[in-house]
């Protein structure tokens, strides 16, 4: 098999993985090497100037030792598989590179043989790049979970980005349809990645190496297995809290292969998708917390309303709120104020008061926050 066969397979496999995001690096070119991993990302973001970042994004393996029932590479099933070598995915990635068609590599791959074995064929990928190559561009890599913590630490000081998959929001989703992996063998070296981006950050001066600068992700996916949308941010959240994750990726379960255990649908739950990323975004960047956007009693978002919306009519007892008066983090409560839009009535406010027209100039919403807030004390 060419290697270009092998790159139509496992660029093809490699699509399931939402997994991608602006990589938020610092690595800048040394020595004379090629590309920079400062201001570039992954495939298909956008980064903070407004531009579209491209990706080789690829598995390394799609021969795979496990049967997750969800996966189009689990072992089971009878699908054409290809492998490439350290040696054919570096090349790769520089000929892309050099021909301006990728600024960064996004590397993932499926168990072959054993955990180790396959991680030590990433962690050799990336030296080849890092160190023959002299390649100073953004990659992001996949843990292999039951890896080495050796291994860990060896990628961690080559790449800008790790990211270990949940996949199933529960202890009994994965065991009912990932039975051979556990729990531990993902949180703990999630866990070990953490533990080791806050201590290199602690002391800068007695590493030689940033430990994945650009943080670590995961990947949750949605509508295979029963959990509600309440459970699924609340594993976010801790995740959030507790491991400081820089992103959770969401993916609307695909039925792609058939199995008892699996629902059948029609078509992935997209709206479902794109209502917890809305949530997402409220609890890392609007100050929202979990317990009030959703609760046992009302567990799931509403399909016609998006979730900060339909907390604002849920609590209209706390509007509405004085545009004059009210802190940053009230006024992101309000339907139409989003993130920039709150910064500029701060800094407007400062030499006078504001009136509807003057909101109007800045730019907000008034369509939609007009319900939900007073200007010099007077409704719409």
């Amino acid at each position: 098999m060419d290697i270009f066969e092998k790159l139509e397979i496992l660029s093809d496999a490699a699509k399931y993985d939402a997994s991608c995001s602006s990589s938020g690096s610092n690595r800048k070119n040394l020595n004379s090497g090629i590309g920079n991993g400062n201001f570039a990302g992954i495939c298909h973001s956008w980064g903070a100037d407004g531009r579209c970042i491209s990706l080789l994004k690829i598995l390394f393996t799609n021969s795979c030792i496990y049967d997750c029932k969800y996966c189009i590479n689990r072992c089971s099933n009878n699908v054409k598989r290809a492998t490439f070598t350290p040696r054919e995915v570096a090349d790769l990635t520089i000929n892309f590179y050099k021909r301006n068609y990728i600024e960064g590599l996004f590397l993932s791959s499926a168990v072959i043989k054993n955990p180790d074995y396959t991680m030590e064929r990433l962690v050799e990928t990336v030296k080849i790049l890092r160190n023959e190559y002299n390649f100073n561009g953004y990659i992001h890599c996949k843990t292999i979970p039951g890896c080495s913590k050796d291994l860990i630490d060896k990628l961690g000081n080559l790449v800008d980005r790790m990211s270990i998959n949940i996949e199933l929001p529960s202890n009994n989703s994965l065991k009912l349809l990932a039975p051979q992996k556990e729990k531990d063998g993902i949180l703990v070296p999630m866990t070990y990645i953490s533990n080791n981006i806050k201590t290199n950050k602690l002391d800068k001066n007695k590493f030689k190496k940033d430990f994945v600068p650009a943080g670590q992700t995961t990947q949750l996916i949605i509508g295979a297995t029963p959990e509600s949308d309440f459970k699924i941010l609340k594993l976010s959240e801790n995740l959030y809290n507790k491991l400081k994750l820089k992103r959770v990726y969401y993916s609307a379960y695909i039925s792609i292969n058939n199995d008892k255990n699996l629902p059948t649908l029609e078509s992935p739950p997209l709206l479902r998708e794109n209502r917890l990323y809305q949530a997402d975004w409220l609890l890392r960047f609007y100050g929202f917390k979990v317990d009030e956007l959703l609760n046992e009693k009302n567990p799931n978002f509403n399909t016609i309303l998006d979730p900060k919306c339909d907390w604002a009519i849920r609590n209209l007892d706390k509007f509405p709120i004085e545009i004059n008066k009210a802190d940053y983090y009230t006024l992101l409560k309000v339907p139409g104020i989003g993130i920039i839009s709150a910064k500029k009535i701060i800094r407007a406010r400062r030499n006078n008061n504001l009136n509807f027209e003057d909101l109007k100039k800045l730019g907000i919403t008034i369509k939609r926050a007009k319900y939900f807030i007073t200007c010099r004390r007077k409704i719409f």
